[in-house]
């Protein structure tokens, strides 16, 4: 018989706890709010009050026994996962804590380059051995799509030391490989499946999305619970697979997790999935209608193409995820970015992120009509405002990484700062991305090319909000010493 879904042991606890008038003599040093009324007044004396330290009546993240583990529990059910851990940290500690569960200083693991800097960042800390499978692309869209299962295949043959392999799902733009196969190949070989579904969350709660990553098979998922499952920023799921062990995985979780876990994040991830596994398909299912009805509005204003399943071939776009509103803005004369920042000045509607060539609209659970309505008619009136020839645009475009030495080797190895200009041939030791999306240009052990110098110079110039180096101003980048 299953679990109670509509319990939430975490929030339940917190609530009986503040029933009782407990003296504080223990950290938080606020203690209730009381000693910070500045603070107190912003987020409310029932959300300072909640700011409370691990004790025995609310359990501990580090080693949970009660409620935090019959939370995991009750995660772990509505996932479908064997195990769930709660993530205080974002899901960059998830992701993290994923890689540093399978892989170790030397070891290899397939991945493809557009992954997030956090995927890049585990292998910085432990030395793990990236292999890169380029990921498809759609020329006309200047974006990258997912993996083709024949060249995860040719990864999988040319290194099968390799231990395992990591997939977006789904990526940025809503695109999603063939996880299900991979994970059959991966099995296979005797390497772990690992999931990014920092932007999947919604796939466990609704049928007509694409698959998620535990019903695929995969060992491992990191879900972003924050980003469309409703709680709070920075609070996360780390999901793992039978094959997994609980134990293991939490040691790791532990090495670089907080130990005061924030119980205004843990009790947000408890009432979400609650949330979720209570309401979640209805939810999604109406998100999915709004997301259809504004690419039909966006698609009849010309100049934009806002796009779905139509990309569908397959492989490298085997399923398409339906809530995503990702728009092409070049064919009207406009980066992504360009719109982006017309939208957030000018209208005052904040969207996800704006690149190269592309806007997303994140669509979720909170969303209604109106704000469609309005982002529809921002983008129409935009279209008669701006729209310009589109010569010299330049496209986002996937440029394959020269991976001359490990992230970890080149972080940590001998660097010097030089002018950006003067840097061509030589090995970066630091990541350079547009935030968001997070995805680096440049990682650390990469040679910097032309093209990539070209490519930073015209982000910069139409306004991509550029993050990673040491160099806040990006005129200056460190490279590897004699490499």
């Amino acid at each position: 018989m299953g679990k109670d879904q509509r319990r939430a042991p975490i929030y339940e606890a917190l609530e009986e706890f503040q029933k009782k008038r407990v003296v504080p003599f223990d950290v938080p040093g606020h203690k209730r709010g009381r000693g910070n009324p500045e603070l107190a007044e912003l987020l409310g004396q029932k959300c300072v009050s909640m700011d409370v330290n691990s004790m025995k009546p609310l359990d501990n993240l580090c080693h949970p026994i009660s409620v935090i583990r019959e939370a995991e529990e009750l995660a772990a059910e509505a996932f479908g996962a064997a195990h769930a851990f709660l993530m205080v940290g974002g899901t960059t500690s998830a992701v993290q804590s994923m890689v540093l569960s399978v892989v170790k200083r030397g070891e290899k693991i397939i991945l493809p380059r557009n992954v997030h800097r956090s995927v890049m960042g585990a292998l910085v800390l432990c030395g793990a051995v990236p292999v890169y499978v380029n990921p498809d692309c759609d020329e006309s869209l200047g974006i990258p799509l997912g993996m083709k299962v024949a060249d995860v295949e040719e990864a999988i043959r040319q290194n099968p030391e390799a231990k395992a392999i990591l997939v977006n799902n789904p990526t940025y733009y809503g695109i999603c490989s063939n996880l299900k196969e991979i994970v059959r190949l991966a099995h296979e070989h005797g390497m772990y499946c690992l999931a990014d579904e920092a932007h999947g969350t919604h796939f466990y709660f609704n049928e007509n999305l694409p698959i998620s990553a535990m019903a695929a098979g995969a060992d491992m998922a990191a879900v972003s619970m924050h980003k469309s499952g409703g709680s709070l920023t920075q609070s996360s799921f780390l999901l793992a697979g039978p094959a997994m062990s609980e134990g293991h995985v939490r040691q790791i979780i532990n090495l670089t997790q907080t130990t005061s876990g924030s119980y205004l994040l843990l009790s947000s991830l408890d009432i979400s999935r609650r949330n979720l596994a209570i309401r979640g398909r209805d939810a999604f299912q109406k998100v999915i209608e709004l997301a259809e009805y504004a690419r039909g509005e966006i698609n009849e204003i010309g100049g934009y193409y806002a796009f779905a399943e139509e990309l569908i071939n397959g492989d490298s776009v085997y399923d398409f995820d339906k809530t995503k509103l990702s728009i092409h803005t070049l064919d009207m004369g406009l980066a992504g970015i360009e719109v982006y920042d017309i939208l957030r000045d000018e209208y005052d509607i904040q969207i996800e992120f704006g690149d190269l060539g592309n806007i997303l609209a994140y669509l979720s659970i909170g969303d209604r009509m109106r704000e469609i309505e309005r982002l529809v008619g921002a983008l129409a009136e935009i279209r008669r405002r701006y729209q310009r020839d589109k010569l010299g645009m330049l496209s986002q475009e996937y440029i394959a990484p020269d991976v001359a030495v490990s992230p970890h080797e080149a972080f940590y190895g001998e660097s010097q700062s030089l002018p950006i200009e003067e840097t061509a041939g030589m090995v970066c030791t630091e990541f350079v991305m547009c935030y968001p999306p997070g995805i680096p240009i440049l990682a650390p052990g990469e040679r910097i090319t032309p093209q990539i110098l070209r490519y930073i110079r015209y982000a910069k110039e139409k306004g991509c909000s550029m993050t990673g180096p040491e160099d806040p101003e990006i005129k200056r980048l460190n490279v590897l010493k004699g490499a």
